[in-house]
């Protein structure tokens, strides 16, 4: 019996994601919320805006229509950006199935509640933990559109929805692994955004690899610590929704988060930097949320309140890393 799967946004990642899902032999419908472009989707067999010159596989529906997409999906794969999820699931889960599987490709945190995006699931679907899985990894999209290998996580407190979830889209370039942690996928998924705006600053002011190898340890150390207090599995943190998503999204041009930190560092403006990026980089909203779940549990995370000072309250990127030099000195492990 084929697979259905509807996956809810037609940007950078939701495009790729519904490929793997096709190529995987699901049966995918793609929405989108701009008539013009699911339009040309159709038309084209390709996504110009997001995946410009890559061909779509032909199981790959395109609709605007939610009820039509969600019609006897299995999974339901929400790929919209963090702070937009609560607004559209209220619209959509009116017409979710009993049996039908949340999927979360979002990598933040929600302002104001500082709750991670399955706890926004959970509530406003009303479904149980079982219904709500994760996917996270070094899942950097233009890569995976051209079908270059990459391995990612796929997690879920019932470990057979998990197993039917990697069975849907394993393919022969994309190679998920289960995790019944998704609190340490979500969060490794979330924070190293943050931890990408932070070695992209260090890269814009021309600073050399001691130094971001540096951001990006400890920054895993911050990770952890967050992870830990919440009840992740501090393991995780070392497979690939941790270490392995922090590796591509603080080494790659490719990273969003990455190269707004570069533009940072360089000495652009907030809004300068917005306007060159065009596209979503979640940690730039999402470090004020981290802090605030951060400081709600009692969590130390000096890199990501560093970011905050610079992306949120105008601090200039050279007296933050004074401060981050300047803090007193301590054992590793803390």
């Amino acid at each position: 019996m084929t697979t259905r799967c509807a996956v809810f946004g037609t940007g950078s990642w939701g495009t790729p994601f519904a490929m793997i899902l096709a190529d995987a032999g699901c049966e995918v419908a793609l929405w989108g919320r701009r008539k013009e472009l699911v339009d040309t989707i159709a038309a084209t067999r390709t996504n110009p805006e997001y995946l410009p010159g890559i061909e779509l596989p032909e199981a790959i529906t395109p609709t605007t229509d939610p009820a039509e997409a969600l019609a006897g999906a299995d999974f339901a794969v929400l790929a919209v950006p963090s702070q937009t999820l609560r607004q559209n699931l209220a619209a959509w889960a009116p017409l979710l199935g009993g049996n039908t599987v949340l999927v979360s490709l979002m990598k933040g945190i929600e302002l104001g509640t500082a709750k991670r995006m399955t706890e926004v699931i959970r509530e406003v679907a009303g479904v149980g933990e079982e219904r709500v899985a994760v996917v996270s990894g070094p899942n950097l999209a233009p890569e995976i559109a051209k079908r270059q290998p990459a391995a990612s996580v796929v997690a879920c407190a019932d470990e057979e929805v998990a197993r039917r979830l990697q069975q849907a889209c394993h393919t022969p370039y994309f190679r998920p692994y289960t995790n019944t942690d998704v609190i340490g996928c979500e969060l490794g998924g979330a924070v190293k955004n943050v931890i990408g705006l932070a070695v992209g600053m260090a890269d814009g002011m021309g600073l050399g690899d001691n130094t971001k190898a540096t951001l990006m340890t400890r920054g895993l150390a911050e990770i952890t610590r967050l992870g830990v207090a919440l009840g992740a599995d501090p393991l995780t943190f070392a497979g690939l929704a941790g270490m392995g998503d922090l590796i591509a999204t603080c080494s790659s041009p490719l990273s969003r988060n990455h190269t707004f930190g570069v533009n940072l560092g360089r000495g652009m403006t907030l809004e300068q930097t917005i306007a060159a990026t065009k596209q979503t980089a979640e940690g730039v909203k999402s470090c004020e949320s981290v802090l605030d779940l951060a400081r709600r549990n009692g969590v130390d995370m000096p890199i990501v309140e560093a970011v905050v000072d610079v992306v949120h309250n105008g601090k200039p990127t050279q007296a933050v890393l004074k401060d981050l030099m300047g803090r007193s000195a301590k054992p590793e492990r803390r």
